[in-house]
């Protein structure tokens, strides 16, 4: 695109230059109002390529030459001032104290002391924000380091002296209070796998025939589905849970959406179909629950195909995920009603505020334990949480949703209905591991010398 030039650009090529003989100089020294301090020369603009080709002696005989058009010679201070500078605030290389044009009125000393006063406090002030930004940035790399160094040494630990002794140390101090800092990235799906168990004894080679049922079952509902939708004999097969096909292929499309690898095309796209496909012809009389596919999709993060399938069958097997992923109300009411308890007892004005605007457990509850977190809260947090899980089982998926809203009681308290209900589904993305474990820590599980157990089996509808 041809360049365009503005009523300020004929002054600068010497249309009303003083000195006419001289344009080489004029072009040099009025250079307008200078928007960005460093900006390479363009290719093929002669004023540039005529300063670059300059000796040092020359540019000091244009300043001398030009000293007598230019009204007010800040410029030379102005740069020697920011070679000062330990650096140069990126924020501030937009807004470069520069004298005015030659054929606009000078500055007042006034006005130009202004100016540079205003100008050298955007600098700090920019210094100091970047400065703080460095700290933090400091702050953050020294925690990473320290987490990494502690992952290594607990990798190790759990390598040579749990692992290989299982069944003896599981339930022992030490290792419960290792748990509770998190497991390491490379262990979490076998211990996650040991403490689950396998009580409904599913072996790889059972794995493989469900499997095998259920693409049988994709392929039938696909030929019946393109034939003819309405006239199938479809009316059992699509209230039969194991024909929940379309839920399961909405639901993968919306697991993660952020990571890109379970959605079509990714490289656990198959994967997760597969797990969920199987499990829906391995259980008929559960089939396909929105949500599953949140659990699915954490395991085969962290284990094999087979025993990804294995841990998923008896996790859903628990007595807490039996009784939602059925739907039993009857149970899913006791555990509202023991939740409530442990919560007017922990967060009283929390608890107050939220029977205030009418706000139930199961509005919030029903989301965090279909999916265990996973889809609340960010997905390391979510790692974290499940690895108590493990460790504690269900009493500490409601000590969770306890010590989130101790950790956002504040801010809680602030809310109507509508926003407390919004917030709770989709937490903040910044949380934090550490923070959100210190509020489960403070969060006390034990009411009039009873423990969650006893509790939610007492629990009255």
């Amino acid at each position: 695109m041809p360049k365009r030039f503005g009523i300020a650009d004929f002054f600068t090529r010497s249309l009303f230059s003083r000195k006419s003989k001289e344009p080489k100089a004029t072009s040099h020294n009025a250079p307008g109002w200078r928007l960005f301090s460093k900006t390479a020369a363009r290719e093929g603009d002669p004023s540039k390529d005529l300063a670059s080709t300059m000796t040092a002696q020359e540019q000091e005989q244009e300043q001398e030459q030009d000293s007598g058009v230019s009204p007010c010679p800040q410029r030379p201070l102005a740069a020697g001032r920011r070679k000062n500078l330990e650096f140069e605030p990126l924020s501030t290389t937009a807004l470069i104290l520069e004298d005015r044009p030659a054929n606009l009125p000078a500055k007042s000393m006034e006005e130009t002391q202004r100016h540079k006063l205003e100008y050298e406090e955007m600098v700090a002030g920019a210094k100091r924000r970047e400065l703080k930004e460095a700290q933090k940035k400091k702050r953050q790399m020294k925690e990473r380091h320290r987490q990494e160094d502690s992952i290594s040494n607990a990798m190790v630990i759990w390598n040579n002296e749990i692992l290989p002794h299982w069944d003896t140390m599981k339930g022992t101090r030490r290792v419960r209070e290792l748990w509770w800092q998190g497991l390491p990235p490379s262990v979490r799906g076998r211990v996650w796998s040991l403490a689950i168990g396998n009580e409904l004894n599913i072996t790889p080679e059972l794995y493989e025939i469900f499997l095998s049922r259920a693409k049988e079952k994709w392929r039938s509902y696909s030929e019946t589905s393109s034939v003819n939708d309405s006239e199938s004999d479809g009316g059992a097969s699509l209230a039969d849970r194991e024909s929940s096909l379309d839920l399961i292929k909405l639901d993968i499309s919306r697991t993660f959406p952020s990571l890109f690898i379970f959605q079509k095309g990714g490289p656990y796209h198959d994967l997760l179909h597969s797990v969920l496909g199987a499990y829906t012809c391995y259980r008929p009389d559960i089939g396909y629950v929105q949500g599953m596919s949140f659990i699915a999709a954490v395991l085969i993060l962290n284990l094999e195909e087979a025993e990804a399938f294995i841990t998923f069958a008896n996790l859903l097997n628990k007595p807490c995920q039996m009784a939602f992923f059925r739907v039993d109300h009857e149970l899913m009411l006791k555990y509202f009603s023991a939740f409530e308890i442990f919560f007017e007892e922990n967060l009283p004005r929390l608890f107050s505020h939220f029977q205030t605007n009418n706000l139930t457990p199961d509005l919030y509850l029903i989301d965090w334990i279909f999916t265990l977190y996973s889809k609340s809260l960010p997905l390391d947090v979510a790692c974290r949480v499940w690895d108590v899980f493990c460790r504690d089982g269900e009493e500490s998926l409601f000590r969770t949703g306890l010590g989130i809203l101790r950790l956002y009681e504040d801010v809680l308290l602030q809310m109507d209905f509508i926003h407390i209900a919004q917030f709770l589904t989709r937490l903040p993305e910044d949380l934090q591991s550490h923070t959100l474990f210190n509020a489960m820590a403070n969060t006390h599980m034990i009411s009039r010398n009873r423990r969650w157990a006893q509790v939610s089996l007492s629990s009255g509808l």
